[in-house]
């Protein structure tokens, strides 16, 4: 009986020690997982129109923002074309001198018709002056119609401007510049390439067992490798509904915060998903 007390004692103290341990893991599901951090995306920048390039304003590593001009091509015809068609925009003589006419024509065709009805003037005479207001009417609209098409080149020749001036349409940072001032740049060629990383996109392949663990909404913890490390705080925002049969895995995708651009993208992680506490 002494010999059975002796060998029970570490079976004793592994049955106390065992549930301590498994409950510091309890919340994580499965051990960490491989994982890739990648940009949100990565754009190509181009123009719609080619042309000579004025200027780039930007270089590899610039940050920008969203709206941020990246480079002009050379726009001095445009320009111009835009201050003709604002000038032509803006001239409402020809409205004005449309008016004018109408307004004494009418005023000519009233006081025929009153003298009609005397018989002070003839027929024709009173015929004459009424076709006369219609034709100014005619010509008021014509005035104001003239005006409008006018306002609408103007919107036209505003935007083929516009066209000549490249934005970009996303927060991000510049990782690549192919053409400089002077260079010629094709609508099928790209000026810049800008990746957006806040936030960070992660993908990582969990085995088949994980599906069904694993849902969107659920949060994870993403340990960048060397020398940057550390543990950051992820969303899972897919999981998807076709595995890959060759591998056995599934593919998850989660959004990883990097406010101030902190994280750089291209970085190998292991990613721990955590059960909802």
């Amino acid at each position: 009986m002494k010999r059975r007390r002796r060998i029970a004692g570490p079976f004793a103290l592994l049955a106390v020690a065992l549930p301590i341990g498994v409950a510091a893991q309890d919340r994580e599901i499965g051990s960490g997982f491989d994982c890739l951090i990648q940009p949100t995306q990565v754009l190509k920048l181009g123009t719609p129109i080619p042309g000579l390039l004025n200027e780039v304003l930007v270089d590899r590593g610039a940050i920008v923002k969203k709206g941020d001009v990246i480079a002009r091509l050379e726009s001095t015809v445009e320009t111009a074309s835009v201050a003709l068609a604002q000038a032509r925009a803006e001239n409402q003589s020809s409205l004005q001198a449309a008016r004018a006419r109408l307004e004494f024509q009418s005023r000519k065709s009233d006081r025929m018709t009153k003298l009609r009805k005397t018989d002070n003037v003839p027929v024709s005479t009173a015929d004459e002056a009424e076709t006369a207001a219609r034709v100014a009417e005619s010509e008021l609209r014509e005035a104001e119609v003239n005006l409008d098409l006018a306002k609408l080149d103007l919107g036209r020749a505003n935007e083929v401007l516009r066209q000549r001036t490249i934005r970009s349409p996303i927060d991000g940072v510049v990782v690549e510049r192919k053409l400089g001032p002077g260079e010629y740049a094709f609508d099928q060629a790209h000026l810049v390439t800008v990746s957006q990383i806040d936030p960070l996109r992660v993908e990582v392949y969990v085995p088949l067992n994980q599906f069904g663990r694993i849902r969107v909404g659920m949060t994870a913890e993403v340990e960048p490798e060397d020398p940057v490390g550390g543990k950051h705080t992820a969303t899972v925002t897919v999981v998807d509904h076709v595995f890959d049969p060759a591998s056995g895995t599934i593919g998850v995708r989660l959004e990883l915060a990097n406010p101030g651009n902190a994280l750089p993208a291209g970085l190998k992680c292991q990613v721990h998903f955590l059960r909802p506490s």
